[in-house]
């Protein structure tokens, strides 16, 4: 069993106020989303936020907003804004990662330079080359935080790793950082909701799941409703009848075909985690949907997240005169942050799915990996059931992509170019899709376009230039995509919104 220690501080009967500290603040959704979901908690409103940023622009305009809504509630708590992350980690309870290292410039150059060798992701956020370059951005990072907080914070400070990759963030932090830590995601919560749907319950709480794996390919191993187990038959027989995921989750509704059982991500992660639906450009539509980004669209998080950014700078005034959402427990969200702080600070039981170190948790999968399981938390802390042995199918899908993240986060903290280009040469998009020589000169590519983000990798930026020069390029591909959809500037954006019914 693995725990998180409770962190406590009374003096008599009166608790004092905690201090949360945000890194990366300037995140429009996740920071005010935490913030007021930590504030919906009655003995938690007279928290102390820390908010970090290294964009000065973007953290003022998240303080705006977060201070208008506090005033608004009229709740003692306090925000304090700084550039310095030490600072806002000093004494700090929690701490809450919620940074895109590199921005949206590394992430532009994390979809585009695949697409040029014929390597066609969705989200490239987690595994593929996206997500294994953009793990070598974070966890030089994510180890500078964690030096931090052994130096300047509570000492038995928690941190809640939102940043992907994920699974490799937390990772990271863990064995190399040595902090305790914990990975959080929604995407349980999004396929519960699914399965609830299609089994035809009025909610999710009428059905009862347990899901475990990795992060972003967890599996839905148990589901309960009216008093029974759900068979594969019958789940599979539901999906497939769905006038909407029927068309929309072909890639998950293949997989449970095939392996028995659902997995928790959207039809677009789940498809550039796995070798079998975007290896042939000319079958990638075959099994995705263009109605929602998160079906499979080339690059679709990469445009959504651009059209968000710059619609949220552009329409901030309209923002800040807008009248603030009330903070209640009615308008919280199921973020599992704000839970796993009620219940250390409270007492109050909370069941939900986090990202920790496996420890035989599942038995069939390493012990130094980290997995998406089952966890409750209370005044005791955050404390792991055992799930036992994973389905060999699904055991099997998750080990390829444990090996691809063991090499990957090594290479990060070494600066391993060799073992970084082993960890594409593993991962199971990229080898479907490339040979080795392109699979190296590929690596070559990125490591120099990203150069000012891997502080690492300083010494060899060089090398991979010399080599990159001398050989033949092999990603000649003048390839957008198999399903990549136009950016929206501002204006098409707006002019969009007044074309909709009931637009002012």
């Amino acid at each position: 069993m693995w725990g998180v220690s409770a962190v406590q501080s009374y003096e008599g009967d009166r608790r004092l106020a905690i201090k949360v500290a945000f890194i990366g603040a300037g995140s429009i959704g996740f920071t005010r989303g935490l913030f007021r979901d930590i504030l919906a908690v009655p003995e938690l409103q007279d928290t102390q936020f820390a908010f970090h940023d290294i964009n000065k622009r973007n953290l003022d305009m998240v303080v705006a907003l977060c201070e208008k809504e506090l005033k608004a509630a009229k709740l003692p708590a306090t925000i304090t804004a700084t550039l310095d992350r030490r600072r806002a980690v000093a004494d700090a309870d929690y701490v809450l990662n919620v940074v895109r290292v590199g921005g949206l410039d590394a992430f532009k150059l994390d979809i585009d330079i695949p697409l040029k060798y014929g390597v066609d992701q969705c989200v490239g956020d987690t595994l593929a080359p996206g997500g294994i370059m953009y793990g070598q951005r974070n966890i030089p990072c994510i180890l500078d935080f964690c030096r931090d907080m052994r130096e300047v914070a509570k000492p038995d400070v928690l941190f809640l790793n939102y940043a992907n990759p994920n699974a490799m963030n937390t990772w990271a932090a863990i064995e190399y950082g040595k902090i305790n830590t914990v990975g959080l995601c929604h995407g349980v919560i999004g396929g519960h909701h699914q399965i609830a749907q299609v089994l035809g319950a009025k909610s999710a709480k009428e059905v009862d799941i347990i899901c475990a794996g990795i992060n972003h390919q967890t599996w839905y191993i148990q589901i309960i409703y009216q008093g029974r187990k759900v068979t594969s038959e019958e789940l599979l027989a539901a999906f497939e009848r769905h006038p909407v995921y029927a068309k929309t989750e072909k890639v998950r509704i293949d997989v449970l075909r095939r392996f028995g059982y659902y997995s928790t991500e959207s039809n677009g992660h789940l498809s550039e985690y796995v070798p079998w639906y975007r290896k042939r450009p000319a079958e990638i539509r075959k099994w995705i949907d263009l109605s929602s980004w998160i079906l499979g669209e080339t690059g679709g998080y990469l445009r959504v997240c651009t059209e968000g950014r710059n619609w949220f700078k552009t329409d901030f005034p309209n923002w800040l005169k807008a009248d603030p959402k009330p903070i209640s427990p009615e308008t919280r969200g199921h973020e599992h942050g704000s839970y796993i702080i009620e219940g250390i600070e409270t007492g109050r039981l909370y069941r939900g799915h986090f990202n920790v170190r496996n420890s035989g948790t599942i038995s069939n999968l390493p012990d130094d990996c980290i997995v998406e399981v089952p966890g409750y938390v209370d005044r005791n802390g955050i404390n792991i059931p055992r799930v036992g042995d994973l389905p060999l199918a699904c055991a099997a899908t998750l080990m390829a992509s444990i090996n691809v993240q063991r090499m990957a986060v090594k290479a990060a903290v070494e600066g391993d170019v060799t073992l970084l280009k082993q960890a594409m040469l593993h991962d199971p998009l990229t080898a479907a899709c490339l040979n080795p020589p392109e699979i190296w000169q590929m690596t070559d590519s990125m490591l120099v376009a990203q150069a000012k983000w891997l502080p690492q990798y300083g010494g060899q930026i060089a090398a991979a230039k010399k080599r990159l020069a001398s050989e033949k390029p092999l990603g000649t591909w003048k390839w957008k995509g198999a399903a990549r959809l136009h950016t929206k500037s501002v204006a098409e954006m707006r002019a969009e919104r007044r074309r909709r019914p009931g637009a002012k």
